[in-house]
């Protein structure tokens, strides 16, 4: 059973026309999903503080390879994720709550090519369904705010 909280996070995501929007976005750029690149994707990939500059600032801190199987934690439609898989050729395993966001992330790699290095999961940041040291890297930008349970994430 999802708690409240939970509950409370995904409806507030849940919008059920992200992909539509971005199509729509898309169409009057005059590109499509035959056409779309990973720069394309950047203003909705990249819609915090900093953008595109402050994704690649933040993640050049983790001296990311290819060599990595790398965690995005609050990956949203997975626009960091997109970013380290094609900038350092990491693996990356995006984790986040609203299914509509995952669902999204998966179509928008598929369009960019790069849904053989990014897999995403439904999943809570404060249970998370993997075992221990799955992964080599973790990360997660602007979802803290979102988490009450600080404990419960960094535990």
């Amino acid at each position: 059973m999802i708690s409240n909280d939970i509950k409370e996070i995904t409806d507030h995501y849940t919008q059920g026309t992200v992909l539509d929007a971005i199509k729509n976005g898309l169409a009057s750029l005059g590109k499509s999903a035959e056409n779309v690149t990973l720069e394309d994707l950047g203003p909705v990939d990249e819609f915090h503080i900093g953008g595109r500059e402050a994704t690649g600032e933040f993640l050049d801190q983790l001296t990311l390879s290819a060599d990595d199987h790398v965690l995005d934690v609050g990956c949203g439609i997975g626009g960091a994720a997109r970013f380290a898989a094609e900038r350092y050729g990491s693996t990356v395993t995006g984790l986040d709550l609203t299914a509509e966001y995952i669902e999204t992330g998966q179509v928008l790699c598929t369009w960019v090519g790069l849904a053989d290095r990014i897999t995403f999961q439904q999943g809570s940041g404060t249970d998370m369904p993997f075992a221990d040291h799955s992964f080599d890297k973790a990360y997660m930008m602007h979802v803290g705010m979102n988490i009450a349970d600080k404990v419960a994430l960094v535990g």
